[in-house]
């Protein structure tokens, strides 16, 4: 083989390879693009959002929620630590026929005749126990992140199209992001919606309702904040979780505003430890599963 056949060859391989290159990029694009649409199909954010928006103020309607009450009672534990541990396993062997009559029954619920506090109850408590079925299901898993539903490049189930409402079909990324944050506004969502996770705030130990709402998600933010998930400190360091980080908007859109918002449930000794803080050093987020150990 002379040199130009060998330089031809050579030539001709690195063609192939920037093919090759070029059409794996272009798969990913496609993939990524595919699951995107995938998580909007059916009904957009702004339509879900409107779609869900009506409510009546004058409504004295209670959804039953003492299935999820008697769940979490049998199968939710709190640690040394602080932390509610719940039993998937446990869970598994004798609880899951119960779980799901629950969601069937929540899923035949109409929120338009709800007033807006039960509603904020009816889609937390959703959400929760559909997080909790969907662990229990896969369970065990280190994280609820291992949990692949929706595609290759897709981690969590949060995107797969799990339960209908109303006749919509929804994700819990509909339910958190498309429907509770953006009709409520109100940064404790986040302290509501739980994720299965460690660095997430405590599934509370009994059931969301509407009558105590308010005192509910006070005391779910409370617990979070004044507890090293939230806040922690290395030295003069002070690390605040993630949620933070990725929710700024909800929380004001700013350090100041977040430190405002962590002074607001913060307990004396924490709030003298922030009192001087102008920065964070650092956002930390432990996504290791919750279950009991």
């Amino acid at each position: 083989m002379n040199m130009f056949s060998r330089l031809t060859t050579s030539d001709h391989a690195t063609g192939q390879v920037h093919t090759a290159r070029a059409a794996a990029q272009v798969m990913f694009v496609l993939v990524f693009v595919l699951a995107l649409l995938a998580r909007a199909g059916g009904v957009g954010a702004v339509e879900l959002h409107e779609r869900f928006a009506a409510y009546d103020a004058q409504s004295a309607q209670k959804v039953d929620h003492s299935a999820w009450n008697r769940l979490l009672k049998t199968y939710l534990h709190t640690s040394k630590d602080g932390l509610n541990r719940f039993d998937y396993a446990a869970l598994n062997a004798g609880g899951m026929a119960g779980l799901n009559k629950y969601l069937s029954s929540l899923q035949s619920v109409d929120p338009a005749v709800l007033s807006r506090d039960e509603q904020f109850a009816f889609w937390t408590n959703l959400y929760n126990a559909k997080t909790v079925e969907i662990v229990a299901a896969h369970y065990p898993v280190r994280s609820i992140r291992d949990i692949k539903l929706s595609g290759v490049f897709i981690r969590g189930p949060w995107r797969e199209k799990l339960l209908t409402v109303s006749g919509v079909r929804l994700s819990l990324d509909n339910i958190e992001h498309d429907i509770m944050r953006p009709i409520w506004r109100d940064p404790r969502v986040h302290y509501a919606a739980n994720c299965a996770s460690v660095g997430c705030p405590n599934l509370l130990m009994r059931a969301y309702s509407g009558a105590s709402l308010e005192k509910m998600l006070d005391q779910a933010a409370r617990a979070y904040i004044n507890s090293p998930r939230g806040v922690s400190f290395n030295g003069s360091r002070v690390v605040v979780s993630s949620l933070y980080k990725w929710y700024a908007a909800d929380f004001g859109g700013s350090v100041e505003s977040v430190l405002a918002h962590l002074r607001k449930y913060a307990e004396p000794a924490l709030a003298k430890r922030i009192a001087g803080v102008t920065r964070f050093s650092g956002y930390e987020y432990d996504w290791t599963l919750n279950d009991k150990q």
